[in-house]
């Protein structure tokens, strides 16, 4: 395993994040997630592989996640060992104040993701998205404060226009207060929107980007095709569905499958290798449902791809409408 330095922090993480949704138990929202007893020896797995960053949320079955990672990292791992990130802003109740991103729902919402994780703080807390209906004054004030009272080290922004994130961080640097020191965008060979924007602007200020589905919902696996596009999880996932779905996606996913065929190596790779070709990815989020997930992507950190085929695998790329924001 390989690690690297986390942005402009001295936090030092594995140039592969575990990302945890599929942990938990399957819910009416998640029911592919896997139980308890099949997550475990995931968890157990990517340490083994050396992996020391994981990544949830306290959306992810409904809590279960970070019950399931907090409980497999305290008996796999030491807390010193590990970088444990977590988000906030989805619903977590029916009421009105338990979502978003005011100051009421975070201070509520931190003591409840550090509750079901079991332990005295995150190394990353997140945003998971915008809140449109909250100051952007409000919601750093109340991130600065948690970090102030020692509940999380450093703090993260995932999916948004870069304007907004540019705003948020001009508004901690006018108050003094913590900066984001990471973005979690979507990223991968078939959605490549955030060139344009927030790669350069995280580039510039030297932010860590960490992005989620750098195998596009599985699209890259070469496990998927036009004509065999339903996995199990496919079926349910009504956000996935509206990713990946066009004719030019799949010809990416084909042109990468053939170059992993050509080469002896998993489609996997290849998808990886060319994120870890560009200099401002820190450490991609990968899910791991299967035998040999964790493997083939760790694999990825040994393959090298030339100019010609970092050429060919970008100039089949189509302009996409903005999603995942």
């Amino acid at each position: 395993m390989e690690y690297v330095r986390f942005g402009n922090t001295g936090l030092m993480v594995s140039k592969l994040c575990l990302g945890c949704m599929t942990y938990g138990r399957p819910t009416d929202r998640w029911p592919w997630a896997l139980d308890e007893e099949k997550s475990r020896p995931f968890i157990q797995k990517a340490l083994d592989l050396g992996i020391n960053f994981f990544d949830t949320a306290d959306v992810y079955s409904a809590g279960a996640s970070e019950e399931v990672v907090g409980r497999a990292l305290r008996d796999f791992a030491s807390r010193d060992e590990v970088v444990l990130a977590t988000k906030v802003f989805n619903p977590m109740g029916p009421g009105p104040n338990d979502r978003g991103l005011s100051r009421k729902h975070i201070m509520s919402a931190i003591d409840a993701s550090l509750k079901r994780l079991g332990t005295d703080y995150v190394d990353l807390y997140q945003i998971h998205r915008w809140d449109e209906n909250t100051p952007i004054e409000e919601t750093m004030e109340a991130l600065h404060d948690v970090v102030k009272a020692g509940k999380a080290r450093y703090i993260g922004a995932s999916s948004m226009y870069a304007w907004q994130f540019a705003q948020a961080q001009y508004t901690a640097d006018l108050n003094g207060w913590t900066r984001f020191v990471s973005m979690q965008p979507q990223y991968n060979l078939v959605y490549r929107e955030e060139e344009r924007e927030m790669l350069p602007f995280c580039r510039n200020q030297n932010i860590a980007v960490i992005p989620w589905s750098p195998l596009a919902r599985g699209l890259l696996t070469g496990k998927r095709t036009k004509e065999r596009n339903e996995t199990e999880r496919a079926k349910t996932d009504a956000f996935g569905k509206s990713l990946y779905t066009r004719d030019d996606d799949f010809a990416i996913a084909d042109l990468v499958t053939k170059m992993g065929s050509e080469r002896g190596i998993p489609a996997t790779q290849i998808a990886l290798a060319w994120l870890f070709s560009k200099p401002v990815i820190t450490a991609p989020i990968i899910g791991a449902s299967k035998p040999g997930h964790l493997e083939d992507a760790v694999g990825a950190l040994t393959v090298t791809l030339s100019d010609d085929e970092i050429r060919q695998l970008e100039d089949a790329y189509q302009p996409h409408p903005v999603a995942g924001i």
